[in-house]
């Protein structure tokens, strides 16, 4: 009986403590009720930043598909297989987006969010909210990551390996017989011997499906903030940038997110799934934004406090995935570590994909 990685339920754990701030600690700290009235400013037109919300809806579902679905078509592509050294650079690089993501786009808002003149000195700008709730996050995204791994390893059965590599079993074994000349000593020896490998490769492959959902949710989380905002707003000369801003982003977001989906091997109704879900949250957020544009203020306090601790939350969530599940996990394995050369181009390619994605903190 295989594995079939961990379900969307287990993944509830992560949704609720990234939503428990906006439940709790808004009603629990005080905040000022008001924050004056908006200032007069010839870009704010709500009639003209209506056409340019539409816009950003289209295109953004656009270049997010885009970027979650070419991952996903490359292993038709040889030479961009997951086996390949290419496709360890172009993760390396993914990987550097994701950690830009998190370290200047989400994380800076945040801290302009929770220390807002807005909020009341105290607590809010008493006390490093963001860092501390980034903190939490990372903790709470590890809890999540080793207590889900350990729970599905266990509950999968001794020298069972997962469908999709069962396969390769057959064709290790039928390699070995043949090598061993019919004897039955080095037959018998080549299938422990691809037992047990196919076992460490079932659990990796556990551990790419964990990886791929736990981001997924970080990465959910922190669009539908961005498209929120976006869509409440109505100073059109903002949007104008954060259209084309939010479209390369979300291309290279979802390039890092759709490697990830790819090494997980799901079926193609979870990989269409995962890529569904990307794609709609940060339009979901602009078309949500839009009809709460009435109501909901983007620099009211409540708003400031409910973003601020949810960007705070997926910085912390995206940070760790790209440093520890992403990053760490292939420059310190074996491919990386037998390679000099493979390793100083993945460090290149880092270096571009966290540069590149640094540079467009400037208009997003």
């Amino acid at each position: 009986m295989a594995s079939r990685g961990p379900p969307l339920s287990k993944l509830l754990l992560c949704l609720v403590f990234l939503f428990a701030f906006d439940f709790l600690i808004p009603r629990v700290l005080a905040v000022v009720e008001s924050c004056g009235a908006e200032q007069a400013d010839e870009c704010v037109n709500k009639k003209k930043a209506l056409p340019l919300k539409i816009i950003a809806i289209v295109s953004i579902l656009l270049t997010s598909m885009i970027g979650v679905c070419l991952p996903l078509v490359t292993r038709s592509v040889p030479v961009l297989s997951p086996q390949r050294s290419l496709f360890v650079i172009v993760k390396s690089f993914a990987a550097g987006i994701i950690l830009a993501t998190g370290f200047m786009h989400v994380l800076p808002d945040s801290f302009d969010m929770l220390t807002s003149s807005c909020l009341n000195d105290n607590p809010w700008h008493k006390f490093p909210f963001t860092g501390f709730v980034a903190m939490l996050s990372a903790i709470a995204t590890l809890m999540v990551d080793s207590l889900t791994t350990s729970f599905y390893s266990k509950k999968q059965s001794p020298g069972v390996v997962l469908p999709e590599r069962a396969g390769a079993a057959a064709a290790g074994d039928q390699e070995m017989g043949a090598a061993g000349g019919g004897h039955s000593h080095f037959h018998s020896h080549g299938r422990h011997h691809h037992g047990s490998k196919l076992e460490v490769v079932g659990t990796q492959l556990l551990r790419y499906r964990v990886i791929a959902m736990v981001l997924e949710v970080g990465i959910i989380v922190h669009s539908v903030v961005i498209g929120l905002s976006l869509g409440a707003s109505n100073n059109t000369c903002t949007i104008k940038g954060l259209v084309a801003a939010l479209c390369f982003h979300q291309m290279f977001e979802g390039m890092g997110l759709g490697g990830c989906i790819l090494q997980a091997e799901y079926e193609f109704i979870k990989k269409a799934a995962m890529a569904f879900f990307f794609s709609i949250t940060t339009p979901f957020g602009i078309a949500l934004g839009i009809a709460l544009s009435t109501t909901y203020k983007d620099d009211s306090p409540r708003a400031l406090i409910t973003e601020g601790l949810l960007n705070a939350c997926s910085a912390g969530l995206l940070i760790y995935m790209a440093l520890v599940d992403l990053l760490a996990a292939d420059f310190m394995g074996p491919k990386l570590q037998g390679n000099i050369r493979l390793q100083i181009k993945s460090y290149a390619a880092v270096l571009l994909g966290a540069g590149g994605m640094s540079l467009m903190a400037k208009w997003a």
